[in-house]
């Protein structure tokens, strides 16, 4: 699959888990009568903001930078999704089981921890790609803007 097909993929995928997960967190929190705090309310912005708006703005990139011609972006790619979906997941069990007014077990926050690191991992290894793609001013200090030929 291309890479600019795969990042617009990712970005939809993130808008549809995004807006599922604010309509199932509006309807489970009714339905239990809940009205305390719970990570199921911070899924819906999680998803959009991390998911959706942050691949459509490397999708962006892709366009004028060619980051997926460069070996480091399925790293980037991969760990990024990994990271993100296992942020996701924790939160909604966690959110989920706070609804419930299930006692949550104590390696949640340890999971929620690695998801944190592998996201980090991920965003690391964007900014190097990023870094790696950026014209270099002709007199090789810094970098430059990247104009397009008419």
């Amino acid at each position: 699959m291309p890479g600019t097909r795969k990042i617009y993929y990712a970005a939809h995928t993130y808008m549809i888990l995004g807006l599922v997960s604010g309509l199932a967190s509006r309807e489970i929190t009714k339905i239990k009568h809940f009205t305390g705090d719970t990570q199921l309310t911070l899924l819906h912005t999680h998803l959009l903001a991390l998911g959706m708006l942050f691949f459509l703005i490397v999708l962006a990139m892709e366009k004028l930078f060619d980051l997926t011609a460069d070996t480091l972006f399925g790293w980037f790619f991969w760990t990024y999704n990994a990271g993100l979906a296992l942020t996701i997941a924790v939160m909604a069990v966690h959110g989920t089981q706070t609804v419930l007014a299930v006692e949550p077990a104590g390696s949640i926050a340890g999971i929620a921890g690695l998801g944190h690191v592998v996201l980090t991992v991920g965003l690391i290894f964007f900014f190097v790609l990023l870094g790696k793609r950026l014209p270099r001013r002709p007199d090789g200090q810094g970098v430059t803007a990247h104009r397009r030929a008419s």
